[in-house]
């Protein structure tokens, strides 16, 4: 067992390693349910067959020591030198092989549990969603406001609430599904979303937006506009840069692209049954249903609602819209 157990815990470490230099596309959820898997099984193995050998063992320890002090104590020998104690303690303790796959079951599946069905921890990596979001926030996402689904699979096994406009949700990037991205809900199914001139029309109607001071980006040493938006009745703030271009260049051919129209003004776009439209509150440095196209609904993770740390600004803490 200890061969196999060292064979296992290598093919993880081997995994994480790959994934930490970019050899491989890694899947965090699909890590942590095989562990769960994994250490499950040792887990088992010990409740019900190690560790009744061992207390066997003890127990034959213990029975084998009475029977010599009852030998001795026939012939008189009252003092009877040795003590098992030790040798029990050594019996019943668990080896290395053991204490890192069945020790750590416990731990593993309520991560596995809670990170699956409750919140999800997500570290902002970019400043698409400046000024709501600034690079390094961490953030905690609700996994079950949109209804529960299975990990791994991603299959949705409850329905849930729906995305909502102004909704901030952490989805799978469409064009490659093994990475989470974070941008705001400006479209869901069936509106018609125009972002011309620098301005959010939905359903014909311009979202109300008001100037607010201008804000100083500490990354890039700049001022931007400042507004504050009102958007799906979520007031949160967005950034203008006017040394970017209203049109979008280089937008993806993606699905549902038919259903939208590109001019030097910006771009219009009829959102698909059953998909959403995502925009970055840092609206001319994000990437997104701008450029790639449309979030469909498998791809969603969870609605983002709380920072819980940020070391560079730890005044940040708190919920957000």
């Amino acid at each position: 067992m200890q061969a196999l157990t060292s064979a296992i815990l290598g093919a993880f470490v081997l995994y994480a390693a790959s994934w930490y230099f970019g050899l491989v596309d890694g899947n965090f959820a699909l890590l942590l349910f095989l562990a769960s898997l994994v250490t499950g099984a040792y887990w088992l193995a010990e409740r019900f067959y190690f560790l009744p050998r061992r207390k066997a063992a003890v127990a034959a320890l213990e029975a084998n020591d009475a029977q010599r002090r009852a030998e001795l104590a026939k012939m008189g020998i009252a003092q009877v030198d040795g003590d098992v104690s030790e040798a029990k303690v050594r019996l019943l303790m668990q080896p290395w092989w053991l204490d890192w796959t069945a020790g750590l079951f416990p731990v593993i599946i309520t991560v596995f549990l809670l990170r699956s069905f409750l919140f999800e921890p997500f570290k902002i990596p970019s400043g698409s969603m400046i000024p709501t979001l600034l690079v390094g926030d961490l953030i905690l996402v609700n996994k079950f406001t949109y209804g529960l689904r299975l990990p791994v699979l991603n299959k949705k096994i409850t329905e849930g609430n729906k995305p909502q406009r102004g909704d901030v949700m952490v989805f799978r990037y469409p064009p490659k599904p093994s990475l989470d991205y974070i941008k705001r809900v400006v479209g869901v199914p069936g509106d018609t979303v125009a972002y011309l001139n620098k301005r959010l029309t939905i359903n014909g109607v311009v979202q109300p937006t008001a100037a607010v001071p201008e804000f100083f980006d500490e990354d890039s040493m700049r001022y931007f506009k400042h507004y504050e938006e009102v958007l799906g009745g979520v007031k949160h703030r967005i950034l203008n840069d006017d040394d970017r271009p209203a049109f979008v260049p280089g937008a993806d051919q993606f699905a549902g692209r038919e259903g939208c129209s590109y001019t030097i003004e910006g771009v219009t776009c009829k959102v698909p049954p059953g998909q959403y439209f995502m925009m970055g509150d840092n609206r001319d440095n994000s990437m997104d249903s701008r450029y790639w196209g449309f979030v469909p609904d498998e791809n969603i993770v969870g609605k983002a609602i709380f920072i819980w740390m940020n070391f560079s600004h730890p005044k940040r803490i708190g919920f957000f819209n």
